[in-house]
């Protein structure tokens, strides 16, 4: 690290933390939590360790520990559960503070090359541009936080009620888009980043107008999860309605299982996990297809079109029984494109 690097790194954190004074050990002693937990704590958060000696901490560092350990203290925080909080937090919001530097790169990058400015010069106005950051930034991410809190008590209660001695068995999707690796090879970056926006931006409004939620994006593909069977098979065919009918999109294929799932971290894991991402890896562009148990969850509720297909040898799980699903009136994607205009 050079010196303006340096300078950057200490300017920075003295605007956004505190001044840069405490080693790890110094932490710990200050706020009653041990090294060994502190560090767990720190390297969940997604942050590579630290010398014992290095001074990179803050007051700020202190605070939130001492805060920890009285709530260990007084038994109302489990530790384990506490860094699996850690590493769900700490991937989601590195993403986003990445995604906010993205926008101010150019600026950054300027000061960082300037060479009409000192290095203590250079590190000023990048500790502008970061409180400019935090200062139009940190009320929206909280009240996102909280709003997304509210949902998933809401959820979580309805699906409570709802679902009262039935088991725990719910809903997996993935949906992604055919053929988009020979298609990435064709376009301009630019071209590729409209392809993924629009895409993600169907799926944020379909998935969670069915009181599903979307478990990540990986870009072509999207995972979702829905405690109701029927909201979830709805959701499917929302998404390929909604692709086939956007000029900018290829078509979408749907894989959908139903069974117990495993949450953890923000993810969703398990058998039935396995047995959609497979389902969508078989499907036909344009078609969604539905795990056995969950097509017979469907049929018995809804007017939804279901047709079985010969047993299909699923990789890593073996013969499998699945079903194509439909709507009940299916449109053609001219009918779909013809709608849209109108």
């Amino acid at each position: 690290m050079n010196l303006r690097t340096a300078s950057i790194r200490a300017t920075a954190s003295t605007a956004l933390l505190g001044k840069p004074e405490l080693s790890s050990d110094d932490v710990a002693a200050l706020s009653g939590i041990s090294s060994e937990q502190a560090g767990r704590l720190w390297q969940a958060l997604g942050f590579p360790s630290v010398m014992p000696d290095e001074k990179i901490f803050t007051r700020r560092d202190v605070d939130v520990l001492r805060f920890i350990h009285d709530l260990f203290a007084q038994g109302a925080l489990d530790p384990d559960v506490l860094v699996q909080t850690a590493r769900a937090t700490g991937q989601s919001l590195a993403r986003i503070a990445n995604m906010h530097v993205l926008s101010m790169a150019q600026q950054i990058e300027a000061a960082v090359r300037s060479g009409e400015l000192s290095d203590s010069g250079a590190a000023d106005r990048v500790a502008a541009i970061a409180e400019g950051i935090v200062a139009s930034h940190e009320p929206f991410l909280s009240y996102i936080w909280r709003r997304h809190l509210l949902a998933a008590i809401s959820q979580t209660a309805a699906s409570a009620g709802e679902k009262a001695g039935e088991g725990e068995s719910s809903v997996v999707g993935f949906a992604d888009l055919v053929d988009f690796t020979a298609m990435s090879e064709r376009m301009t970056e630019r071209e590729l980043a409209a392809v993924v926006d629009r895409f993600e931006a169907i799926a944020y409004q379909e998935i969670p107008d069915r009181g599903g939620r979307v478990i990540k994006m990986l870009g072509d593909e999207v995972m979702f999860h829905n405690a109701d069977a029927v909201a979830g098979a709805d959701t499917a065919l929302a998404l390929s309605r909604a692709c086939a009918a956007d000029d900018l999109l290829p078509a979408v294929r749907v894989g959908l299982a139903l069974g117990p799932t495993l949450a953890w971290e923000g993810d969703v894991y398990g058998r039935t996990v396995n047995l959609a991402s497979r389902l969508v890896g078989v499907a036909r562009p344009g078609t969604v297809l539905l795990s056995d148990e969950l097509a017979q969850r469907v049929q018995a509720g809804t007017d939804l079109v279901l047709r079985e297909l010969p047993p299909t040898r699923l990789k890593g799980i073996g013969r499998a029984r699945i079903w194509v699903l439909r709507a009940p009136e299916k449109e053609t994607v001219d009918d779909q494109r013809r709608r849209k205009r109108d």
